[in-house]
């Protein structure tokens, strides 16, 4: 699959509509993207006097954030600062570190009874709420953080979270910030099966069959039987399937001339599928089952089965069928 063939762009995201772009390397286009490990970025910065309420006290309602205060003559402060950088940056954005000369600027540390240096103070929601003095080991430093901040729940659960954003989105129309997550989420596991199998439900949604199609062809093969990856690969079949029995109305009219017609009803309810009425698909096989719960060897039970699975478990369409489900079998 070619960029120029994707209607989504380069990469595994691209342009969906005007001039919004995603999956590129802007960092403020990836919602996974953490702050630049740099001395001069947004994670590690120096204060003035005048500065100090915007860059400690007001930051710290949004992000914790420590405050150094050293001076240029400190020996001790020359292993501190390296080693609070390197951590404070390796957190990832959980913690900000701002940086406070204490001879350029000597009237905050007066304020907050700063007697000796090197010195950490920590600032969550305006207030100062823990501390240390001296150059202590890095491990110390990276306690220190995971007690302000709370510990670094890793990659996978940031994964996690940006998959479940992603997905509420898509449930929500939002295809533009759905397809932008997927994309981000693929740029930094590119055999992601849920985030492959989400562009592929967008790809089907939008019509696109070669496309999904060829999204799922990229999903690891010891990956294939992810729940995500298998509901789009049903809706795949239902798709191609509906698209070769046509119009719904001679079917109504065999139902009306004999409602016990469960050929005609089991090609509705396929059509009412792909129509995106699940409600009325499950149903038209819900009626057969009924009517008669063994014809065609339980093919009824089982193309139920199959929605279930392309619609997912907690879909209500799905809770729904499964309830009457249940009632018409051990009732």
């Amino acid at each position: 699959m070619s960029n120029k063939d994707n209607p989504y762009g380069g990469g595994y995201g691209g342009q969906l509509t005007g001039n919004v772009s995603f999956g590129g390397n802007d960092a403020a286009a990836d919602p996974l993207a953490t702050p630049a490990p740099s001395s001069s970025g947004p994670l590690v910065t120096d204060t003035t006097t005048a500065n100090f309420n915007k860059d400690v006290i007001e930051a710290s309602r949004s992000q914790p954030v420590l405050i150094d205060f050293w001076a240029p003559w400190c020996g001790p402060c020359k292993q501190l600062t390296p080693a609070l950088e390197k951590a404070v940056t390796e957190a990832g954005g959980r913690v900000r570190l701002v940086k406070m000369n204490i001879d350029d600027h000597p009237a905050i540390p007066g304020q907050l009874g700063i007697q000796s240096i090197p010195a950490v103070l920590a600032f969550k929601d305006g207030q100062p709420v823990d501390g240390f003095m001296g150059a202590v080991p890095e491990s110390q430093i990276k306690e220190f953080i995971d007690r302000i901040a709370g510990p670094d729940t890793g990659p996978q659960d940031a994964l996690a979270e940006a998959l479940a954003q992603a997905d509420e989105a898509s449930a929500q129309g939002d295809i533009q910030t759905a397809a932008e997550i997927y994309s981000a989420v693929l740029q930094r596991d590119e055999g992601n099966a849920a985030a492959l199998a989400g562009m592929a439900g967008i790809y089907l949604d939008s019509g696109d069959m070669e496309h999904a199609r060829a999204m799922l062809d990229l999903v690891p093969e010891d990956k294939t039987d992810d729940a995500a990856v298998a509901s789009v690969r049903a809706r795949i079949a239902l798709a191609e399937e509906a698209s070769s029995l046509g119009d719904r109305a001679p079917l109504l009219a065999r139902l009306e001339a004999d409602s016990g017609d469960h050929d005609a009803r089991m090609d509705l309810a396929k059509i009412e599928n792909a129509a995106g009425d699940r409600d009325a698909a499950a149903n038209h096989l819900l009626d057969i089952i009924q009517q008669s719960r063994d014809w065609n060897e339980g093919a009824a039970k089982e193309q139920l089965l199959q929605f279930f699975e392309a619609w997912g478990i907690e879909d209500p369409a799905t809770l729904a069928a499964r309830r009457r489900l249940s009632s018409l079998l051990f009732s």
